[in-house]
């Protein structure tokens, strides 16, 4: 397996509809394919991360390819990136951290398929209802409910790491990666969703520029994709506004508006930004 004990940190194996490590720890699989790897005392609510209705209203909005222009391009960076990879002698490993109901990795996998490239792909998030709609829908990828801040996989495990929209935590992605090997982050442009921000706010502001250093990592290149969204559905524009982080912290009166918004036209800005791991002593 991809992912290691998160208790005890040992390498797994899996038999059957379980997996164990050689210190005892056990753990079952769940109908929907996926390993629950989050320890319950690192639990700091009973369901962490997105809810339910949040991740059906992520997978409604995606699936109708509102983003597909920065899925297209993350794909791209992909099958640039690992083919690099392709004299190496051992499948590549891709990892997904943070990966939502799945919808960026389900995408991945398919172009790397198409590219006739075979890395072995696992994707992880903190929710659960977010990972069990993830393995429904894509049996052929390693699934777990995990913490970003504690990554189950060994050090210097990962040739790629994606992290889309999701926190970043630079120690974590620098013990993972393998040198040599590459971090993808996805982040929001600077006018990402300006004109959803213009009806939710009395004061609508710039996303900020984020860094591009991260120690452990030299910065290879930054994409910026940006196109804009016309929404004409309230429902659609609902299921936009629950998978963004506005979610949680908008005033009444914003929501309100929003409820009352039947067409919604905005900008859409991602940053593709690529890192190359160092190797030791750089």
């Amino acid at each position: 397996m991809i992912f290691h004990c998160p208790i005890c940190k040992q390498p797994m194996q899996q038999d059957g509809n379980r997996c164990f490590c050689s210190k005892g720890h056990s753990y079952d699989r769940a109908a929907e394919g996926y390993f629950h790897l989050l320890p319950s005392n690192k639990m700091h609510s009973k369901h962490p991360g997105d809810s339910k209705q949040m991740v059906r209203s992520r997978r409604d909005f995606l699936e109708q390819n509102h983003y597909q222009l920065f899925s297209d391009t993350l794909n791209q960076l992909i099958v640039k990136y690992l083919s690099d990879h392709s004299n190496q002698g051992h499948p590549a490993v891709l990892l997904d951290a943070g990966c939502g109901e799945g919808y960026y990795t389900g995408r991945m996998a398919q172009a790397l398929g198409a590219a006739e490239l075979a890395p072995e792909i696992a994707g992880f998030d903190i929710s659960k209802f977010a990972v069990k709609a993830a393995a429904k829908r894509y049996p052929n990828i390693e699934f777990a409910v995990a913490s970003i801040f504690a990554i189950p996989v060994a050090d210097q495990a990962v040739d790629c790491l994606v992290n889309v929209f999701a926190p970043i935590v630079e120690e974590e992605f620098a013990r993972v990666v393998r040198p040599g090997g590459v971090m993808l982050l996805v982040v929001p442009g600077e006018r990402h969703l300006f004109g959803l921000k213009e009806i939710l706010y009395e004061n609508p502001y710039e996303n900020e520029h984020r860094k591009t250093e991260y120690s452990g990592f030299s910065f290879v290149e930054r994409i910026p994709v940006s196109g804009k969204l016309l929404l004409e559905s309230p429902k659609t524009i609902q299921d936009l506004f629950a998978m963004t982080p506005y979610y949680w912290k908008t005033p009444v009166e914003g929501s309100r508006r929003l409820q009352e918004t039947t067409r919604l036209e905005t900008e859409i800005q991602f940053d593709f930004l690529v890192y190359r791991r160092d190797f030791a002593g750089k």
